[in-house]
C-alpha cells in the first residue's frame, strides 16, 4: 500500500514562483540540474538571529494565531511563550535549526539564519533532538503525548547509530528542507560534517541518508503549509525553495529521473488549476471538479481508506481525526493534495 502513496506522489507539482523565476534550469538534470537552482537560489538576503522571532510570525502561525511547531502539539503563543529557560515539554518555543548548526560549524553566516531550514519548536524537545541525524527507529523515546517524535537506535537500512524520527506528517517538509539545504550551499556543503553527509558537493548525502530522504519525499507531499510557509519566507529573504514549488525536481537531480533532462512541459502550476479543489471541513473531504472523476484517498501510511468516482462534487466522510492524501484525476489532470481533519 506504501507503494500506492509513492506512485501518487510522482505525479505532483506545484509551482507558484515568480514568471522567469526559475529561468535556465530546463533540459538539465542531475549535478548540473543542481548547479543551475544553485544559481538562482543560493544568493539570500541574510537575517540577523533576533529577527526570526518576528518572521515565524509570518512563516509559521496557524489561523488560530498559535506557533505551528513540528515537534509538538503545544499551543504556544508569538512573544509571549519565547525561550528562556525549561524544564518540561510546553514550556517554551526556540528557533531549531533541523538542519544542525554544528554540522557547518556553529553561528556561520547565512546557514546560521536560514528560515528554509529554521523552525519554532519545543525547546524541551529541540534539546532531545540535539544534533542527531534525522532517521527511523523502533519505540525510541516520546517525551509527552503533545511530543511530534522520538529519539532511539536506527532501523533505515545502512545506519545503525541513533537518530531523531519526526512524526510522518513533516517528513516530507524536512527531507525538502534538507534538498534546499544541499543545493543553496552547494559551494560549501563539502565541508559540512555529520553522518548524514558525503563530504561533497554532490549528491552531497551518504546512501542511506539520500534513501531515507527520497523515501520521506515520496511518501509526504507537499501540502498548503509548505506553499504559504515558501512564499512568507521568500518575502523575507528574497529566495525560494525550488523542491516546494517542483518536487518533482528532487527526482530529477537525486531520484529515478537523475539522467532525465526536467522540463516544464511536464510540471503544472498548481496555482493555475481551475478544474479541482480538494478541502477538508468538519470531519470529512470535498472534491469539486469539472465533470467525471475518479479519487483515492489514503493514510500516511498508504493505506486506502477510501476510493471511487464523482462528478462536479463529491463529500467523503472521514472516520476520525488525520492526515490523509487525496489523489483526484479527471480527463484534463490529477492532482494530489495533503489535507488535515
Amino acid at each position: 500500500m506504501l507503494a500506492i502513496a509513492i506512485a501518487m506522489m510522482a505525479g505532483q507539482a506545484m509551482a507558484q514562483a515568480p514568471e522567469g523565476y526559475y529561468d535556465g534550469i530546463e533540459g538539465k538534470c542531475g549535478a548540473e540540474l543542481k548547479t543551475a537552482l544553485f544559481d538562482i537560489i543560493g544568493d539570500h538576503e541574510q537575517l540577523s538571529y533576533n529577527e526570526l522571532w518576528t518572521a515565524f510570525e509570518d512563516t509559521d502561525c496557524r489561523e488560530d494565531g498559535t506557533v505551528w511547531d513540528m515537534y509538538s502539539d503545544c499551543e504556544f503563543r508569538f512573544g509571549n511563550d519565547q525561550c528562556g529557560n525549561y524544564s518540561g515539554v510546553g514550556d517554551c518555543y526556540n528557533r531549531e535549526h533541523s538542519f544542525p548548526k554544528s554540522w557547518f560549524g556553529g553561528k556561520v553566516p547565512p546557514m546560521y539564519t536560514d528560515l528554509f531550514h529554521l523552525y519554532p519548536t519545543d525547546g524541551y524537545i529541540n534539546n532531545q533532538r540535539s544534533n542527531y541525524p534525522f532517521g527511523e527507529c523502533d519505540g525510541g523515546t516520546k517525551l509527552s503525548s503533545l511530543a511530534k517524535g522520538r529519539l532511539g537506535k536506527s532501523t533505515f537500512s545502512g545506519y545503525s547509530g541513533t537518530v531523531w524520527e519526526p512524526d510522518d506528517e513533516y517528513k516530507g517538509d524536512f527531507a525538502r528542507s534538507y534538498f534546499y539545504m544541499a543545493t543553496a550551499y552547494e559551494d560549501r556543503f563539502a565541508s559540512f560534517d555529520s553522518e548524514m553527509l558525503a563530504h561533497n558537493s554532490y549528491p552531497c548525502y551518504v546512501d542511506w541518508a539520500l534513501e531515507l530522504l527520497l523515501k520521506w519525499h515520496r511518501q509526504d507531499p507537499v501540502s498548503q503549509k509548505e506553499i504559504d510557509r515558501n512564499n512568507a519566507v521568500e518575502e523575507w529573504q528574497g529566495n525560494r525553495n525550488p523542491y516546494i514549488d517542483y518536487p518533482q525536481l528532487v527526482e530529477h537531480v537525486w531520484g529515478d529521473k537523475m539522467d532525465e533532462a526536467f522540463g516544464f512541459s511536464n510540471a503544472i502550476d498548481e496555482h493555475n488549476r481551475a478544474d479541482i479543489a480538494i478541502t477538508a471541513t468538519d470531519g470529512s473531504i470535498t472534491i469539486t471538479a469539472d465533470g467525471d472523476f475518479a479519487y483515492t484517498i489514503c493514510n500516511m501510511g498508504g493505506t486506502v481508506t477510501a476510493s471511487g468516482n464523482g462528478i462536479g462534487n463529491t463529500t467523503v466522510a472521514m472516520d476520525g481525526k488525520g492526515i490523509w492524501i487525496v489523489k483526484v484525476t479527471n480527463d484534463r489532470e490529477t492532482v494530489i493534495s495533503k489535507v488535515a481533519l
